[in-house]
């Protein structure tokens, strides 16, 4: 495994571990709020995560062949799979998978994408403040602007667009400017709806009207 492989896996790692303490707390009806995914809750986004924590590239397409091709329906068998009566149980299942390199056959920016956005989907709705690597998060986002909507990327909803970090200046692609932190900027890439009021520029109401809450976060793999 290379440097960059092994730095990777070391941050999706963690991401998981963290967000396994974020949630542990949880109860009731906080399982049921709705995530940044349309149609799923924050329940639901969880035994996702254990799920693709789980998949390796023949597991992967062995549920995508099941599916009929269908993402959004090998998706969906994945949640049904993995998620438990108890959400604890399943808190419990994402510990025992943290550790896991298994990938599906996508680069592995793919998982850093998915523990990124993934982990905001759980956090915001609940008012948890994440905090993710800087370095991650551009790579997040790099990969998401070279990759079409229907793989799971962002490349449409940033075209025309010069995103810019707020914190560290660092910019990508070219046209109207859009400023906001790394963060926001790769929530909106991904699909997520992001408050308005954290994007500023005048390619921002762009940015904003692009990012419509669809799924998106990440490779074909996932949402």
């Amino acid at each position: 495994m290379g440097a960059l492989a092994a730095q990777t896996w070391r941050t999706v790692h963690a991401e998981r571990r963290r967000l396994v303490r974020d949630v542990s707390g949880l109860g009731g009806d906080q399982w049921r709020v709705s995530s940044l995914c349309p149609g799923w809750d924050i329940h639901d986004v969880l035994a996702h995560l254990v799920d693709t924590a789980r998949t390796g590239r023949v597991a992967f397409v062995r549920d995508l062949l099941m599916a009929r091709m269908d993402f959004d329906l090998a998706n969906a068998n994945g949640i049904v799979r993995h998620k438990r009566q108890d959400p604890r149980d399943t808190v419990e299942a994402l510990k025992e998978a943290a550790d896991l390199t298994r990938t599906p056959p996508a680069r592995l920016a793919t998982r850093l994408v998915e523990a990124i956005v993934h982990g905001e989907d759980i956090r915001r709705p609940l008012g948890i403040i994440g905090w993710y690597p800087e370095a991650a998060i551009a790579r997040a986002l790099q990969y998401q602007l070279r990759t079409p909507v229907s793989f799971g990327g962002g490349r449409e909803r940033a075209a025309g667009l010069r995103l810019i970090d707020r914190r560290t200046g660092a910019a990508w692609g070219h046209g109207e400017d859009v400023v906001a932190d790394a963060i926001d900027l790769l929530l909106a890439v991904s699909g997520r709806r992001v408050d308005r009021e954290c994007l500023t520029g005048s390619g921002a109401s762009q940015l904003a009207g692009t990012a419509s809450g669809t799924p998106g976060a990440g490779a074909a793999s996932h949402r």
